[in-house]
């Protein structure tokens, strides 16, 4: 083997190592003190940021699929990659069905979730209403999501050329290898088509970028409303101080 191939090749797992060994760490440490510290500083701009008000047309369509495929795509993702895998083999799901199911569901959920990407990236984009009421956080944020989406859906058909779950068993083996702090974590991706790696990549972007983001809004279950007692605000014209004074002079001369 010549001198520059052995260069090439060590220049490549350094750079393997530092995309998915090193740089999951500095994401995930980002995303969890930053969302911590965003919570307790900015309170108040802890919210989802809604442009209904400006423009309600498609935004129920396009919400209603984005976010419907995203919790599907989240949960399959969550629940596929960190699974122990005897875990699917104690219950008899064999890798290949696993791959199956991940490439049909997937499939499904990330159509579902990219049209409604693209109905949202329309509307925040060429209205001029909602432009103009935009951050580029907004639109930046969300043309990363339909980047990934569209990343995602590119994988399905080289996930069809290892139907029998080969592929996925690395994606596995690296997730857990990374929360279980495994020294070579990066070596279980380190041959996966470039495709897999910059989706890998882009989605440790978006947790690197999740706390500064509106996304913090997915970390929020609004379960205080359940018990919270109604109430109303009315405005009047009445000088309510007036008003006071005089019942209060009322009370005195009944007494």
């Amino acid at each position: 083997m010549a001198p520059e191939q052995i260069t090439t090749m060590t220049s490549a797992g350094w750079i393997d190592q530092a995309i998915f060994g090193i740089y999951p760490y500095i994401a995930l440490a980002v995303l969890a003190v930053g969302s911590v510290v965003r919570f307790d500083r900015e309170p108040y701009t802890w919210r989802s940021g809604s442009s209904q008000l400006l423009r309600r047309k498609q935004l129920v369509l396009g919400s209603v699929l984005f976010h419907v495929g995203i919790l599907v795509i989240f949960g399959g993702h969550f629940v596929g990659l960190l699974t122990p895998l005897w875990v699917f083999d104690m219950i008899g799901i064999t890798h290949g069905q696993k791959q199956v199911l991940a490439i049909v569901a997937g499939g499904v959920a990330g159509l579902a979730a990219i049209l409604g990407a693209f109905i949202l990236l329309h509307r925040r984009v060429f209205d001029s209403r909602i432009r103009a009421n935009s951050s580029f956080g907004d639109t930046a944020i969300l043309a990363l999501l339909t980047l990934q989406l569209m990343l995602g859906l590119s994988t399905i058909p080289l996930s069809a050329n290892h139907l029998d779950g080969s592929e996925m068993v690395k994606f596995m083996y690296w997730a857990q290898g990374i929360f279980t702090f495994q020294s070579n974590a990066a070596d279980y991706v380190a041959n996966v088509h470039w495709i897999f790696k910059a989706h890998l990549f882009l989605g440790l972007t978006i947790f690197l970028v999740f706390p500064f983001t509106r996304l913090v809004h997915m970390l929020s279950a609004p379960v205080w409303y359940l018990n919270r007692r109604g109430w109303q605000l009315v405005r009047t014209r009445r000088n309510i101080k007036a008003d006071q004074a005089i019942a209060a002079r009322k009370r005195m001369g009944d007494a």
